[in-house]
């Protein structure tokens, strides 16, 4: 089983990079999922309904977030329907919508850290009870970890080496060089990296950032705009027993 997690989509460069990539990575490994981290996809900032048609459009078959899956105030009613968006597990309870969902033979969860970003349910404790509390579990289980920390994700990745198929890092749009196979079998990766524009920081206008950090005064990020990047991991997984038997890493530069 092939499975591509593509890393935080910015804005228009970033659903403008995978409308161009994703058809033809689809057809070229016969992709059985496509996942993709969407919470900056509607203007750097959030996901509204209209972009995540857009992403579902270009082949994307699971959304998933973080912290800012918030900030568009008109996708929440929407995560608690049956469209594929996931926010992450770990919030107090009655929030809306969902940490996971099943399909077919695989179950995405989205979990966000606590250490730099927020005040959230311990992610690790989330995970246990998700999995000691689910009878009938999907052999493949994919977690989306939205977390700053790089030590927080290399712990994810080691708590849950062999009971997962893969820990993946996203939220810091900055791809690291770890991809590897852990010793139990689970995929892991730090971060895989964002889905926007090349010259920027982190997604947005590099001016506008380096003002704020000379000036330290309220601003408004705007995204990049030029080249955009498309970044994303290709797993590969054994769907009987839910090991992890490759993962690389897909770069591609879109004019």
């Amino acid at each position: 089983m092939l499975i591509l997690v593509i890393g935080d989509v910015i804005g228009r460069p970033g659903r403008q990079a995978l409308d161009t990539i994703l058809p033809s990575l689809r057809q070229q490994y016969r992709l059985d999922l496509v996942i993709a981290n969407a919470e900056n996809a509607a203007g750097g900032l959030g996901l509204t309904l209209t972009t995540a048609k857009a992403l579902f459009d270009a082949g994307v078959d699971v959304l998933t977030s973080g912290n800012h899956i918030w900030a568009q105030k008109e996708i929440i009613p929407y995560l608690d329907s049956d469209m594929p968006i996931l926010r992450p597990l770990n919030y107090p309870p009655g929030v809306p919508g969902k940490g996971y969902l099943s399909t077919g033979r695989v179950m995405v969860v989205n979990l966000i850290g606590r250490t730099f970003i927020g005040n959230f349910d311990c992610p690790f404790r989330a995970m246990d009870k998700l999995l000691a509390e689910l009878k009938h579990k999907p052999p493949v289980i994919i977690v989306d970890f939205h977390a700053e920390a790089t030590s927080e994700k290399i712990a994810m990745g080691r708590y849950l080496d062999g009971r997962v198929s893969a820990v993946l890092g996203t939220h810091t749009h900055v791809a690291t060089i770890d991809t590897q196979i852990l010793p139990q079998g689970t995929a892991y990766v730090t971060d895989i990296g964002m889905t926007g524009p090349i010259d920027s920081i982190i997604g947005d206008e590099a001016e506008v950032v380096l003002n704020h950090f000379l000036t330290m005064m309220p601003h408004h990020l705007s995204v990049g705009k030029g080249k955009a990047i498309f970044s994303a991991v290709l797993v590969g997984v054994d769907e009987n027993s839910g090991k992890a038997i490759s993962i690389d890493r897909i770069y591609q530069e879109v004019e």
